[in-house]
């Protein structure tokens, strides 16, 4: 399985420029495949091109938009390649134009799968297509629809100008008579059939549907037939376009990719302040939430990266800070709950005063109780309190944490420039966006305040922290909180956002951190304190 490098901060090696002009575009097929909203079946589609594109030889880059766990675990098996996440606000233009400028050296198409709906979120699928110049497909679920099928792919073409329209696919179609009529009302005169083009139908068969339960889709390892399910949907792709592709054909959809300017060396953190420093980290089932692009930071930054299973009960192994990433540790709860040898080791490292950061579901178990469908389980103890589980969401969105973990010198680090305004729960799609330098003296005032902000491009501080909140339980401890995240565009607030609970050097909370986007914050939470990088 292959990864391309994570730019942690800063642009590998092999893309930097030679000379004045620096590197050359590449060109590539591209689509970004999306859906009027979440539920129509766009990660099928997406997994199911992959599958059969790679299984007739072809090399496929795919990428999920947001911040996703699941999705990318099927979109890894469906294409044989490593998935990252692209995200306008929390992993950044840079980041975003460095992974597709890679992938589009080898890849015969990149597909890029959007989030929610196309014009959902702020910013959305829709924004991120149109800067980077992405054709668009749109996945309908026509299962309860005919006509409506040509007005709804119309629309979502034209709504935001200068959109690269691919097309339109109609997912879980009942009968022959049902696509014929999609078919028709998609070709009625006076509906550009043309420019919204039409390009068939995916019959509704359950045996290539992919499964799913509160926090998204049942992860693709926990299924045994999950291949068989991915070559029945690649399979279903015979009725439309997408079934007939080839390395000639996909040229309709040519891009042109660029490298993104290189990032000035303060920000490349020569220092690696993870040399010789070992960070364990949980990774199972229960504990499987983990961005690679986290994993090549830390590795980035100098550590070195060993493995354990909880679920496993494997001791701590020998190692100088822990990780343990989110999942889903309610679903084992009764073989955590019986676990012994690794809440010994694991409480003798937080004793020593080594340090540890749990996120989200990593911090469930470390506490003294959990209570899932009415039934409540001893947990590891570590942390004083309890988890409880509930029906609603406990936290959902982007969020931000600002000046935490402290790092040991101010420096002055590039702010990477934005192509959209930062999220805003009261923006809207039609009002005008800020201009590249507006976001930019934003957010630099943002970070630094106003005094500073007036360095041309630099402010002296590490970036903050991006990520995101995804959670049903409730976390009740008396735990005093170091740090507290916000929403985008939104100030800290004592009733809002995520905690961060503090033991110690153990560090818990809600929070799933996009490592990449900070480096030096990053090195800061697996370092002793006073430490950081």
């Amino acid at each position: 399985m292959s990864s391309s490098a994570s730019s942690a901060g800063r642009v590998p090696a092999a893309s930097r420029s030679s000379g004045p002009s620096g590197p050359a575009p590449r060109h590539a097929p591209a689509l970004l495949i999306t859906a009027p909203a979440s539920g129509h079946g766009k990660t099928t589609v997406v997994a199911a091109l992959a599958r059969r594109l790679t299984r007739d030889g072809l090399t496929v880059r795919v990428f999920k938009t947001g911040p996703d766990f699941l999705d990318p675990a099927w979109h890894t098996l469906a294409s044989g390649h490593t998935v990252h996440n692209l995200d306008l606000w929390m992993t950044g233009e840079h980041d975003i134009r460095q992974r597709l400028y890679e992938a589009a050296l080898d890849a015969d198409l990149i597909i890029v799968e959007g989030v929610m709906g196309l014009y959902d979120g702020e910013p959305s699928a829709a924004e991120l297509a149109r800067a980077f110049d992405l054709p668009v497909l749109a996945v309908i679920d026509a299962s309860s629809m005919t006509g409506t099928f040509g007005a709804l792919a119309h629309g979502l073409r034209t709504w935001m100008p200068g959109l690269r329209w691919a097309g339109a696919i109609a997912n879980r179609v009942a009968s022959p008579r049902h696509a014929h009529l999609i078919a028709s009302a998609s070709q009625r005169p006076g509906m550009e059939q043309s420019a919204d083009r039409y390009l068939g139908h995916i019959r509704r068969d359950a045996a290539f549907g992919l499964p799913a339960r509160h926090l998204g889709l049942i992860a693709a390892s926990e299924l045994p037939d999950a291949l068989a399910r991915l070559d029945a949907a690649a399979d279903a792709l015979d009725e439309t376009v997408l079934g007939q592709l080839n390395r000639d054909s996909l040229q309709t959809w040519r891009t042109r990719f660029t490298a993104p300017p290189v990032v000035s060396d303060l920000h490349a953190n020569p220092a690696r302040p993870l040399a010789g420093r070992t960070i364990a980290v949980a990774r199972d089932s229960a504990f499987a939430f983990i961005y690679p692009a986290n994993l090549d930071t830390l590795t980035a930054l100098g550590a070195t990266l060993c493995f354990f299973s909880p679920l496993a009960d494997e001791p701590l192994p020998p190692c100088d800070a822990v990780w343990l990433p989110g999942g889903y540790p309610e679903l084992y709860a009764e073989t955590l709950s019986a676990c012994r040898r690794l809440p010994a080791t694991l409480r003798a490292h937080v004793e020593a005063d080594r340090p540890v950061w749990a996120e989200c579901g990593g911090m469930l178990p470390l506490f003294e109780r959990m209570t899932h469908d009415g039934r409540g389980w001893p947990m590891w103890g570590i942390l004083p309190g309890h988890i409880d589980f509930q029906k609603r969401l406990g936290g959902l969105g982007m969020q931000q944490l600002d000046d935490w973990p402290p790092v040991r010198a101010r420096q002055r680090v590039a702010v990477t420039p934005s192509l959209v305004p930062p999220p805003s729960v009261d923006a809207q799609v039609s009002q005008p966006s800020l201009t590249v330098a507006q976001w930019d003296a934003s957010r630099t005032a943002d970070i630094a305040g106003p005094a500073e902000a007036s360095q041309a491009g630099f402010v002296p501080v590490a970036p903050p922290l991006r990520g995101h909140t995804f959670h049903y339980s409730l976390c009740t401890t008396p735990l005093s909180e170091v740090a507290r995240t916000h929403r985008p565009g939104q100030p800290v607030s004592p009733d809002q956002g995520e905690a961060v609970y503090v033991y110690r050097q153990l560090h818990a909370s809600y929070f799933h951190a996009w490592f990449a986007g900070s480096p030096a914050r990053t090195a800061a939470l697996f370092l002793p304190a006073g430490e950081g990088a």
